[in-house]
């Protein structure tokens, strides 16, 4: 499993690292929340989470209520252990705007606590667009103290996303721009159609980080921006179902000993080789004492495929 991830994922990404990529290319509150119906416990923390949805509450407040932005959808049956995040703020493009970011966080703070999770897919279901990128016209109305706070939070959501202890997908069959970008750079794997565009292009609005320059899914793919891109279909989500391929790959694998290489390859990546294999040695000790490390000798010896529990 450490092959896959360090295969696909190597080392951890950041928007600055592909700011200077793409520069080359071009020079040469809680709320009031009820469980969705039918919806599955998510297991974990300090009791049973559950995976909310406010579009069910709306009808039960006032015509203000908080609209559904972003939402999470746990599949089923043999994709058990699979969580979509979806983004769903049509009329903006899903542009990162307060209630669209503040959703985000809830959600994701919610899946930091699930230990049934084994796999995290982030994808859209605004055709054509996976994140347009900052809410411009919401960020006109801020002044300079609430842009700085706003931005700010923004940086708190992407170190949440890469900070989830499970492997994370970005389907990006759309547009993927600046801030939406950086949301895809945030998750460990990224899938992409050949049409969808992508870059950071902040400067070009007087912002930071960026290049200036958009790029397809194929030149991501040679650039090292995505790990699989594929030709979109007239459904309109190859890069979803390219990602939820991938997610069936890992989904099979000893959870905690995903995890915790997860935690290896990321943190190892950032310090010297000696200090990365002594983190290493720190995950691979976590590993040792779990029921899942002796179910896959037994099941090796037995010839048999493995039955994980995550324990």
């Amino acid at each position: 499993m450490t092959t896959l991830l360090r295969r696909l994922a190597g080392p951890r990404c950041s928007s600055m690292r592909w700011l200077s990529e793409i520069q080359r290319e071009t020079h040469g509150r809680p709320s009031h929340l009820i469980p969705r119906d039918g919806a599955r416990p998510l297991a974990g923390g300090g009791g049973p989470l559950t995976v909310w949805s406010r579009a069910h509450s709306r009808g039960l407040h006032t015509e203000a209520a908080e609209q559904v932005e972003v939402d999470l959808k746990p599949l089923e049956g043999v994709d058990d252990g699979i969580v979509e995040v979806l983004m769903c703020r049509h009329k903006t493009r899903n542009a990162l705007g307060h209630v669209f970011v503040s959703q985000m966080r809830e959600l994701v703070s919610t899946l930091s606590k699930d230990s049934a999770v084994r796999v995290v897919v982030f994808r859209s279901l605004v055709p054509g667009v996976f994140c347009a990128g900052a809410d411009l016209k919401e960020r006109a109305l801020m002044n300079n103290t609430e842009s700085d706070l706003f931005v700010h939070g923004l940086r708190s959501l992407m170190t949440q996303i890469a900070s989830l202890p499970m492997p994370t997908i970005a389907a990006m069959d759309g547009v993927a721009l600046g801030g939406g970008l950086e949301l895809a750079l945030a998750c460990d794997l990224r899938t992409a159609a050949y049409s969808a565009q992508m870059g950071l292009i902040e400067t070009s609005r007087g912002l930071l980080p960026g290049a200036g320059k958009r790029v397809g899914g194929q030149t991501a793919l040679e650039m090292g921006l995505v790990n699989r891109a594929v030709a979109q279909i007239q459904t309109g989500d190859a890069a979803y179902r390219e990602a939820l391929s991938l997610a069936r790959e890992i989904l099979p694998q000893a959870p905690i000993a995903v995890r915790m290489a997860k935690e290896a390859i990321n943190r190892g990546s950032e310090v010297d080789i000696s200090s990365a294999m002594a983190i290493e040695r720190m995950c691979y000790a976590r590993v040792i004492p779990t029921r899942d490390r002796q179910e896959g000798m037994a099941a090796f010896i037995e010839k048999r495929p493995p039955r994980y529990t995550g324990e």
